[in-house]
């Protein structure tokens, strides 16, 4: 894909968001939208995957660790052929497998279920160190919350990453400066974020994570990176792209009403028309 088919997929993807919360009437709106164009290239353009499928052995993994912003995965997972995009409309309903949080026995393309904040990586780094122990090439892709590095666990698992040198891992905060209770400066602050991960013994890598150029060079120098894990620090809009939600905490765990979600749709659809006449 060429960087303005990537812009129109991350568009169709927030519009899946935002159709899911709303006809949910609750759901994380805030953090899959600000997600939105980080998943569209991992899953469209850098991951080792197919929809077809989908437990392959050698495709890449992906573990979302910020587990509540499943209605931003859920959208890309459809739009890339996993399932219907029609069954979005059914997230968080009785009967239907798109759970509030990932669920990898009912979900194509879920590689590990996830919810509680801080056990994504955990998993991931066991991921990376079983292709290691096993001698295979397959890559681990985990996305975590700025909120959710608060967690201690993260840094247990990030010690053990780079001690075991897992040039296969790749870590991606999804720095959106938000969290539940408003900015995470206010509630705990975990800055400077790329220096923590330094420290750690990371290959840091920090970008706009709405700028696809950035995202891809930031990939590419992750795959070039040897005998340490990688994090991507991306800068990103909590709510992007939806006026009335960005920048906004109240809009990190809260659905739309119909109104809003015309509003909402109509915002997206601004996009859509501006990326057809580039």
């Amino acid at each position: 894909m060429n960087k303005t088919e990537l812009m129109k997929t991350a568009n169709e993807i927030r519009k899946g968001i935002v159709t899911a919360v709303h006809s949910a009437k609750s759901g994380h709106p805030g953090g899959s939208l600000s997600a939105a164009d980080i998943y569209t290239y991992l899953f469209f353009e850098e991951m080792n995957i197919d929809p077809k499928d989908p437990k392959k052995a050698d495709r890449d993994r992906f573990v979302l660790s910020k587990g509540h912003t499943a209605p931003g995965y859920y959208s890309t997972l459809a739009n890339r052929g996993f399932f219907p995009v029609e069954d979005l409309t059914t997230l968080r309903k009785v009967g239907s497998y798109l759970q509030g949080h990932p669920d990898m026995k009912h979900i194509p393309g879920v590689d590990m279920s996830s919810g509680s904040l801080g056990q994504g990586i955990s998993a991931a780094v066991g991921m990376a160190i079983s292709a290691k122990l096993s001698g295979d090439d397959y890559r681990v892709y985990t996305l975590l919350g700025d909120g959710e590095i608060q967690e201690g666990q993260v840094w247990e698992a990030s010690m053990l990453a780079a001690h075991r040198k897992l040039d296969n891992l790749v870590v991606i905060v999804d720095n959106n400066n938000l969290q539940i209770d408003g900015a995470i400066t206010d509630v705990n602050s975990p800055y400077p974020i790329d220096k923590k991960f330094e420290a750690f013994n990371f290959h840091v890598i920090n970008i706009d994570g709405h700028d696809f150029d950035a995202i891809a060079a930031a990939f590419k120098e992750a795959r070039e990176t040897k005998g340490q894990p990688t994090a991507i620090i991306a800068k990103t809009v909590k709510g992007k792209n939806v006026s009335f939600m960005e920048n906004q905490a109240s809009w990190h765990g809260a659905a739309p009403n119909d109104e809003q979600y015309a509003t909402a749709m109509a915002d997206l659809e601004k996009v859509g028309e501006a990326l057809c006449q580039k």
